[in-house]
């Protein structure tokens, strides 16, 4: 009986310094880190990438015709934002740091105050000029941050220069900023197909029949949503210049029809390089000039001006970039008021936009061409739209830089009565 007893006793010695061993964590090996995490967690890995970064600066003053200053370079204020990059499961978890939040806007800059060098600027006889040069969108394409820029340079009080062509989205967007803060931005709005013959009249027709004919299918396609005394209407692009007698029959026709409907036209949309002086001259065309010169707010002249190469914006100034002035010294030889001039293509060639820190350069060299003359109501950069070889993930990346610089930079022109000349000599790169 009694080694029965002391078996039972021995028994339950045994159970309890088990039980006790399983509950104590054994101690890890010097230096390695236990966790939680099971060992194939399937996480996956975050890594922290770069935003593309724009430059951070301070208002600048660009004397005109003087030479600008250097933009700051791009790359100067880089940002992060936690970006998936080929998320793999990892085999085993590894802490790390959690990624601080980045808002969804830059940071703020700090912006040239537009009250204060309007009014400092006046009192030494000059006018506060911003920078001009805008944007080209159409359907589709890459348009990102395209609102960011708006809404930034409306807050400042800076207008912006935006064309459309068949996407009314961002043009509505623009002119409602507009009507809240009542900054005067120029927005231009075009219609375009395939299957209508928006972009030229019917040249077989006489002038005046092919623009009552022309004027009404573009009544019919215009948005409702649009504001016709806020956007400016482009009817036709890239016409005919050896045509320039008929053309100017055309617009004459198409300007009366525009101030009857309460609309802002602009004509022709030149090419760049085009037309050539003499286009200018013949009487219906300056019938014209001289109407839109009567109507300054109402009708003006639509021109594109490209460089056709990609490494040097000022190729051939001023017959491509600059054609402009000789539009102005014509007006200034007959005595008409120059007219509103809408640049709505604006770039390097069809395809192709440089990187932002040499886009910014020519940029700054353009706008200051175009800031003494405030007939020049801004320039469209070609293209966030779709299509042609898909510029608009190169033209995209203009947004940012260019919202910065538009920011941060200003131009000056004479006060009116005074005009600056037209002599291209003084602003050759």
């Amino acid at each position: 009986m009694l080694r029965r007893w002391l078996y039972v006793i021995w028994l339950l010695l045994g159970v309890f310094v088990i039980s006790a061993c399983r509950d104590v964590a054994p101690t890890p090996p010097s230096g390695e880190v236990t966790t939680s995490y099971p060992v194939d967690s399937g996480e996956a890995s975050v890594t922290l990438v770069p935003l593309s970064p724009y430059p951070v600066g301070t208002a600048t003053a660009v004397s005109t015709p003087a030479t600008h200053s250097s933009p700051a370079p791009v790359g100067d204020n880089q940002q992060f934002l936690p970006l998936l990059t080929n998320p793999q499961p990892t085999q085993t978890a590894v802490p790390t740091a959690t990624p601080v939040p980045i808002p969804p806007t830059p940071t703020p800059i700090p912006t040239i105050d537009v009250a204060a060098l309007t009014a400092q600027l006046q009192a030494s006889g000059l006018q506060f000029v911003p920078v001009k040069i805008g944007f080209h969108v159409g359907v589709g394409g890459n348009s990102r941050y395209l609102d960011e820029w708006m809404t930034q340079l409306d807050a400042a009080g800076i207008p912006f220069f935006l064309k459309s062509v068949d996407n009314a989205q961002p043009i509505l967007f623009a002119q409602e900023l507009m009507k809240k803060s009542g900054v005067p931005h120029v927005l231009v709005f075009r219609k375009t197909s395939n299957e209508i013959s928006y972009d030229v009249p019917d040249y077989n027709l006489p002038p005046e029949e092919a623009a009552r004919q022309h004027w009404q299918i573009h009544m019919a396609a215009f948005p409702p949503e649009l504001d016709p005394s806020l956007v400016w209407l482009e009817t036709i692009n890239e016409v005919d210049k050896t045509r320039a007698e008929w053309l100017g029959a055309f617009a004459l026709e198409t300007a009366q029809l525009a101030l009857r409907d309460g609309f802002k036209w602009a004509a022709f949309g030149w090419s760049s390089g085009e037309p050539e002086p003499e286009h200018w001259q013949t009487p219906s065309m300056l019938a014209f000039l001289r109407l839109a010169g009567q109507y300054p707010d109402r009708l003006a002249v639509a021109l594109h001006e490209y460089s056709f190469v990609q490494d040097n914006i000022a190729d051939g100034y001023p017959f491509k970039i600059g054609r402009f002035l000789e539009l102005f010294r014509i007006c200034d030889q007959y005595g008409i008021p120059r007219p509103t001039v809408l640049i709505t293509e604006w770039g390097w060639t069809y395809q192709t936009v440089p990187a932002p820190q040499q886009a910014i350069e020519d940029i700054a060299w353009a706008a200051g061409l175009y800031a003494p003359y405030p007939q020049v109501k801004g320039a469209a950069i070609w293209y966030l739209g779709n299509g042609f070889g898909g510029i608009a993930d190169q033209a995209q990346k203009l947004i940012r830089p260019l919202t910065q610089f538009t920011l941060t930079h200003y131009y000056t022109a004479p006060l009116p009565p005074a005009q600056a000349p037209t002599d291209p000599t003084q602003f050759l790169p």
